[in-house]
């Protein structure tokens, strides 16, 4: 009679999950009995049974005189099963789909959007008007290999305005920023390579480079750019990208000063380092923080940004702009993996940015998100939530919870309050932000959302 041994169901259990995130690939050779035995610190009769069940399976086959191996296909990707299984119920992915997915009714402080009524509605319609009289062109045909010229011309005007100095035969439209970074990782990176990010930074940069399988090392980042003492360190791993943010720093507001970047420049100048420059908050800015591509005129910055923030997350356009040397290649790589990209979008971003209004609407919102900046400060401090800094614009908050409470914790009891919050660690590579939040001023408008927190973490100090 076969033996239903716990230990025996360990052995299988962890060789699945080996399979399922990759370290095991088809052929690779298991360890032999007695190795295994005494990893798992069973005994040999033990380990026996477990590969003999495999093999009734078929995951796994012997080779006389060999040893045992893998037989099954490789598993379908899951981001969820590389790396560290950690805080898998508030995960990036899951904050993710939790706020993407929210019904009317759901409270979103931890998304990284602005609410629907903050948007630019009017001049959005507008534009998709003038778009549709004209030619039929932009609604039914792909776009040009490097996008839009018209568009590209315009992001020439708006770099020159931050100092960053290019042609337009420089940059590439993409689908979106994230599409963006995803090619820009396809074209730099192998599996193995290593990437610095910051820690904290916008979770959905370490569930991307999870799927090209890189090394990530997080650099802390302070309240004027990443700790240069770490970065040295990590120089000495060969990276291969930096990712960062230099205006409005996601999660924490902060923005790069003109010392540390061009510290950070003369550090990277000797190094086969390229640094992702994410300039997607731009538009919200106040006084622009230096830029690392100014500073080094694309030499080995790259810079990144998108329209989703403060035009319209449905308009799903991006660019890339970098020196003229890697511009073809990319043209390549994005052509290989959407075709010809969309169209109407860049044709409608055009009419937007062109419009008058839109800057009359830009500097409105910005005063609204000071503003609420101010009056979300004050709510929280009454709860003894206090902010890491007080950001010169946008819309995050990255805070500190009281008596060092488990922002894990308190995200799963507020969605069951239908409050969608943003714990720290799924920022932090590291995961040294366990008391942190990221609030959006933005969607903080509903009492509710203080309420919920307040009665929660009265319940914490009581004890339960």
């Amino acid at each position: 009679m076969p033996k239903t041994n716990s230990k025996v169901n360990q052995i299988i259990e962890a060789i699945h999950a080996k399979i399922a995130n990759r370290t095991y690939l088809p052929g690779s050779r298991l360890p032999s009995v007695r190795l295994q035995a005494k990893s798992m610190q069973v005994s040999v009769s033990t380990v026996v049974e477990a590969y003999g069940r495999l093999m009734a399976t078929g995951v796994i086959m012997s080779k006389r005189g060999s040893g045992y191996y893998i037989n099954t296909p490789i598993a379908p990707l899951s981001l969820n099963n590389l790396g560290p299984n950690l805080d898998r119920a508030v995960d990036p992915l899951w904050i993710s789909r939790q706020s993407l997915t929210a019904n009317d009714d759901m409270l979103k402080p931890g998304c990284g959007w602005l609410p629907e009524s903050w948007m630019y509605e009017m001049g959005f319609r507008k534009a998709l008007r003038q778009v549709s009289r004209c030619d039929v062109k932009p609604l039914v045909e792909y776009a040009t290999p490097a996008g839009n010229l018209a568009l590209r011309q315009l992001l020439v005007r708006r770099l020159s305005k931050l100092e960053i100095n290019i042609e337009v035969d420089q940059i590439v439209l993409t689908e979106s920023g994230t599409h963006a970074i995803d090619l820009l990782c396809r074209f730099f990176l192998e599996p193995g390579d290593t990437v610095l990010i910051d820690d904290p930074c916008y979770f959905n940069f370490q569930a991307l480079l999870k799927a090209h399988r890189v090394n990530i090392v997080g650099i802390p980042y302070t309240k004027d750019g990443p700790d240069l003492e770490k970065f040295e360190i990590a120089l000495k791993l060969s990276p291969r990208l930096y990712i960062t943010n230099s205006g409005i720093h996601n999660p924490t507001g902060a923005r790069l000063s003109t010392v540390k970047a061009h510290q950070l420049l003369k550090l990277v100048s000797d190094t086969n380092l390229i640094i992702i420059e994410d300039d997607i908050f731009a538009d919200f800015e106040l006084n622009p923080a230096p830029r690392l591509a100014a500073f080094d005129n694309l030499s080995q910055v790259i810079q990144i940004g998108s329209f989703s923030k403060s035009i319209s997350a449905s308009l799903r356009c991006g660019y890339i702009a970098t020196k003229a040397k890697w511009i073809e290649d990319l043209i390549d790589l994005k052509i290989a993996t959407t075709f010809g990209g969309g169209h109407l979008a860049s044709e409608v971003i055009v009419k937007i940015l062109s419009d008058s209004g839109y800057q009359r609407y830009l500097e409105s919102l910005r005063i609204r998100l000071a503003k609420k900046m101010q009056i979300t400060i004050q709510k929280l401090s009454v709860l003894g939530i206090t902010p890491y800094l007080v950001p010169e614009a946008g819309m995050f908050l990255w805070c500190q919870l009281p008596m060092d409470i488990d922002a894990a914790r308190l995200a799963k009891d507020c969605l069951s309050e239908g409050v969608i919050l943003a714990p720290g660690n799924v920022f932090s590579q590291s995961l040294n932000a366990r008391s942190m939040l990221r609030f959006n001023v933005a969607q903080c408008d509903d009492k509710r959302i203080f309420e919920v927190l307040k009665r929660l973490l009265s319940g914490y100090e009581a004890g339960y």
